[in-house]
């Protein structure tokens, strides 16, 4: 998304940290596009873009190699939320980040879960549109690159439970119209591409 010649600086520090941060480096896009779809669900709904910024941008820090637990074991017991929220507020103050607005940062990143109950306009937005990026081809993508690297999906039949159940319970979380108006093709397509799965590799997928 195209960002204002005037923009301030602390948004280019925000970018810069993320792309060094975001490990496996796919995790990048993530951030990028979640930002794209705030913006896109947010007209009309008056939110605050620096916060919808903020936080679209670091919500996911606390899931970056180097930043979670590397023992499997911790790793399964993870919170990546209060690990995030605190990095968050301590790099947003480096880089001069609006301090009046950073406590909204954080209370968007605690509930932009599809478990969470978000509390303020910003956060919903952010929520919904974490679970769009969940749907789709882009969700296919972002699941099906975890097998081999990730310790829960070792097969490719790990994953399709994991859209599956996606596909089923997801688009029932979206809050918003504008959200659950986008979600439409999304889920179809995911649909689709489960069934085409089904039909090329049947019992066989491994």
């Amino acid at each position: 998304m195209a960002e204002s010649m005037n923009e301030p600086d602390w948004r280019e520090s925000v970018r810069s940290y993320i792309r060094r941060e975001a490990l496996p480096v796919d995790k990048f896009g993530h951030q990028a596009r979640l930002y794209a779809l705030a913006v896109k669900i947010a007209e009309g709904e008056g939110c605050d873009d620096d916060i919808l910024f903020a936080a679209a941008w670091m919500h996911d820090i606390g899931v970056f190699l180097g930043h979670r637990p590397s023992d499997p074991a911790a790793l399964a017991k993870w919170d990546h939320v209060p690990y995030t929220i605190e990095k968050t507020g301590e790099m947003l103050n480096v880089w001069g980040f609006p301090a009046e607005k950073l406590n909204a940062v954080c209370e968007v990143i605690r509930t932009h879960q599809p478990k969470d109950v978000p509390q303020s306009q910003e956060a919903t937005v952010l929520r919904d549109a974490d679970i769009l990026e969940q749907l789709g081809a882009i969700g296919a993508l972002r699941a099906f690159v975890k097998v081999g690297r990730d310790t829960r999906f070792c097969l490719f039949s790990d994953v399709v439970p994991v859209l599956e159940r996606a596909v089923r319970e997801l688009p029932g979380k979206l809050l918003l119209p504008q959200s659950k108006l986008l979600a439409e093709v999304r889920v179809q397509t995911l649909r689709d591409f489960l069934q085409a799965i089904q039909f090329e590799a049947g019992e066989l997928l491994y």
